[in-house]
């Protein structure tokens, strides 16, 4: 049986567009192309699409999975590693699914006191979290940011020098705040509130100022930093372990306030 471009992006959830840019990369070339142009997919491509899913949730580069697949490595051999790695993975959001809600339980119960937020344990705001998986991300987050926005680069280059002055608890309450700015744009989300409510705006607003403390994107860059959240996987699951969907509605906030503040 085969499927044509259409059927495979809706099964996969990957659009069109990326399936074409695969097959002209050489990474996912289609079984066969009709008369009409169309590309058509058998199950062996679908088997060898899931393996570059996997493998880019896994922060996989694109030309690593092509060697990989082009390799005449045990199937079975890769996927059972793969399968551990999810495993592993799983494990560690629930880990951080755990803090996260730790730390809200300390958060509503520091506005219920109408008191400052006491953490008992300041250590266990980041358990779970991998530092080298930032470090890897992170790479991948400057390169990007240093192409697409070289100003606001340069503005967040001379920022990190301030930074590298901070002390432990001044770190601390930087954590504390970013964990706290997630918690409310979930309320929002899980309350059903448009991400143009001025409320939402009034979040997000001081969401920029408090970036505002390192680096100052124009809309562009702020835009793209939404972005980022949604794309890079790391980012993504960090938000999602708040609450699902949550990363999408903080990317489609900040547009909006770009829009509206910004441009």
């Amino acid at each position: 049986m085969a499927w044509s471009i259409a059927d495979v992006a809706r099964m996969s959830g990957v659009t069109s567009r990326t399936l074409r840019h695969y097959d002209e990369i050489g990474l996912l070339p289609p079984a066969g192309i009709g008369g009409n142009g169309h590309r058509y997919y058998e199950e062996a491509d679908l088997l060898r699409l899931q393996q570059i899913l996997l493998m880019r949730e896994l922060d996989v580069g694109l030309r690593k999975i092509r060697a990989v697949l082009e390799s005449r490595i045990d199937q079975v051999a890769v996927l059972r590693e793969h399968h551990q790695r999810l495993l592993a993975e799983r494990d560690r959001l629930e880990t951080l699914a755990r803090t996260v809600g730790r730390t809200l339980a300390e958060l509503e119960e520091g506005r219920d006191n109408n008191d400052m937020v006491k953490i008992n344990r300041p250590e266990n705001l980041f358990e779970g979290f991998d530092p080298a998986r930032f470090s890897a991300a992170g790479e991948a987050a400057k390169a990007e940011v240093r192409e697409r926005w070289p100003r606001a680069w340069a503005e967040a280059q001379q920022a990190r020098q301030a930074q590298g002055a901070m002390s432990a608890e001044d770190v601390e309450q930087w954590q504390r705040e970013v964990t706290a700015q997630m918690i409310r744009m979930a309320e929002f989300m899980a309350a059903g509130t448009p991400v143009a409510d001025p409320a939402v705006q009034t979040a997000v607003d001081a969401q920029y100022r408090f970036v505002c403390r390192t680096w100052s994107p124009d809309a562009a860059a702020y835009k793209g930093m939404g972005q980022h959240f949604v794309d890079d996987p790391q980012m993504r699951a960090n938000y999602d372990a708040i609450a699902d969907g949550l990363a999408v509605y903080q990317r489609d906030a900040m547009v909006f306030y770009a829009d509206a503040r910004l441009s």
